[in-house]
């Protein structure tokens, strides 16, 4: 007998997912299933350390104030109605948070620490442990989902979404004994996290394939933004995978980026963008691997940050004496699945949020801090939107760069969508490309080693600064992968997570050939200003 279909299914297991799960089985009563293809508390959200960015004084000009810090990182592309419901509604999901049993730092007379990070005017972060803020978070949250989800599916991966007549009504996936089933739902929501693992060094874990994102591309689903992929200036200069996050929070009191000469050569409480490609600078001028992070002036620093200080100590560091060795990593994807304000996608019965989506909330650079919010409150939102009845978008947020404009809070703000083509997958010629050592013996070639050469390219070519020739290196590259990819099984999980990889690559550099500008995250070393008459998304699908 086949069982009903869920009133909702969940997939990712990060703050985004795991906030819309408990509101959904828990104040709703909807029969709520979550696919992860981890254990429930392994998501990208577990690293997260910086905090969670809020104006929970509940003071309009502070909320105001958060609102003008965001739309300035975003650089002209943020929506302004999105950013609105952002600051408006995340005190309030701080609150909700705490309630569920989240507990952040406070000092002595048990008010809330607040700490101050790059792009932020003023100290608004909360935070968790110093900087364990996404593990807090994640306790709280898997905890309340394991009391009330219906359904849940740990170590599961999620290959594409099931349409019947236009609409998703579900997803087909692997158990973990490697066997295909389907998951019905009426309602599919999308929050998978972002796709740090396209890049030879990230902050994020193995996980983090952009899963979500591929699903929907290869569905027709309506993507954009793809092109601003944040890179965390100072992640520790360490062998491993993730890269231990030094957080900002560090320069927010008072750490200092010192060059091998010892000498500042940058305001460290700029917009994360702006730090990195500063780094970069460095690095390339002086040919070394990584700058300095001097937090040897910063007291009480096991006290404070006694995550990062564990983690230092296991790299043989003393950041009370020695100068911590950092470079930028891929650290946050701004864009994604395209959603409205109450998390619809183009598709009827899809949702998205988190990492996944491109809410407009980020434009073309995240602001420090609000991705921990953004999942809080509209990973929420979509769910009060489904418990609702609605089950298409609406002509709000983002939404208006796929389906036109509506009346927005700020009209002067409202950003265009161009169509952008979805690249060919086809066959290609990958003259001149080189995937790895083994690429030459099709025989040796393996789904891992063709994940290090596409994360090589990607990083290479695709990262923190790119140009025409270096894209057009890595599109050479992806159309390898995808055609040494076409043979093997598709539903062998290692395999489908680099065809993820791959197919998010070539939208990614598809989108960052086609905007000949310099714009937040996205670096272009022939086109190195910001053009206004691009100040638009470039949108692929729907």
């Amino acid at each position: 007998m086949t069982p009903a279909p869920l009133d909702l299914l969940v997939l990712g297991s990060g703050v985004a997912g795991l906030s819309a799960a408990v509101r959904a089985a828990g104040t709703h009563g909807l029969r709520t299933g979550v696919i992860t293809k981890g254990g429930l508390d392994l998501a990208t959200t577990r690293w997260a350390q910086g905090g969670v960015a809020a104006a929970l004084s509940g003071n309009v000009e502070e909320i105001d104030l958060h609102l003008a810090d965001t739309l300035a990182a975003g650089a002209g592309l943020c929506d302004f109605d999105a950013v609105r419901v952002l600051v408006d509604e995340g005190p309030r999901r701080v609150e909700e948070l705490i309630a569920l049993g989240a507990e952040f730092d406070r000092d002595e007379r048990g008010n809330l620490e607040l700490a101050r990070e790059g792009g932020h005017s003023v100290a608004r972060v909360v935070h968790a442990g110093g900087a364990a803020t996404g593990a807090e978070i994640e306790r709280a949250l898997v905890a309340a989902v394991r009391r009330t989800a219906a359904v849940l599916h740990e170590h599961t991966f999620a290959l594409d979404l099931m349409i019947e007549d236009g609409c998703c009504v579900g997803v087909q996936a692997i158990d973990p004994n490697g066997h295909v089933q389907q998951v019905r739902a009426r309602n599919v929501l999308l929050a998978t996290g972002g796709a740090g693992q396209l890049f030879a060094i990230t902050t994020n874990p193995s996980v983090a394939t952009g899963d979500g994102v591929a699903m929907a591309l290869r569905a027709g689903v309506a993507i954009a933004d793809l092109e601003f992929f944040q890179f965390h200036p100072t992640a520790l200069y360490h062998p491993g995978i993730p890269r231990p996050l030094l957080s900002e929070a560090l320069r927010g009191h008072g750490a200092l980026l010192r060059d091998c000469a010892g000498e500042r050569f940058v305001d460290e409480m700029l917009p994360r963008d702006v730090v990195s490609r500063a780094i970069l600078a460095e690095m390339l001028e002086q040919h070394s691997d990584h700058v300095w992070l001097d937090a040897t002036g910063l007291d009480h620093f096991a006290e404070r940050f006694p995550t990062i200080y564990s983690d230092l100590v296991a790299s043989g560091l003393d950041p009370m004496t020695d100068w911590l060795p950092v470079a930028p990593a891929a650290h946050h994807q701004c864009g994604g699945i395209v959603t409205d304000l109450s998390g619809a996608t183009s598709m009827p019965g899809l949702w998205a949020a988190g990492e996944t989506a491109c809410s407009g909330v980020h434009g073309a650079n995240r602001l420090a801090s609000n991705s921990l919010l953004e999942g809080m409150v509209f990973g929420p939102r979509a769910i009060e939107s489904i418990a609702s009845g609605a089950f298409g978008p609406s002509a709000t947020g983002a939404m208006r760069s796929v389906l036109g404009f509506a009346e927005s809070a700020d009209p002067t703000l409202s950003i265009l969508g161009v169509a952008l083509p979805l690249p060919e997958s086809g066959p290609a010629d990958v003259t001149g490309a080189h995937v790895t050592s083994s690429s030459v013996a099709s025989s040796s070639v393996t789904p891992q080693s063709l994940k290090r050469g596409l994360q090589q390219a990607m990083s290479t070519d695709a990262g923190v600064q790119r140009s025409a020739e270096t894209l057009e290196r890595a599109t050479l590259v992806i159309a390898q992968v995808m055609a040494e990819l076409a043979p093997m099984d598709q539903q062998e999980v290692a395999v489908a997570e680099v065809q993820n990889l791959a197919q998010i690559a070539q939208t990614l550099v598809a989108a960052a050939l086609a905007r000949t500008e310099s714009r937040g995250t996205h670096a272009r070393l022939d086109y190195p200003s910001l053009d206004p008459a691009q100040a638009h998304r470039l949108v692929v699908g729907g």
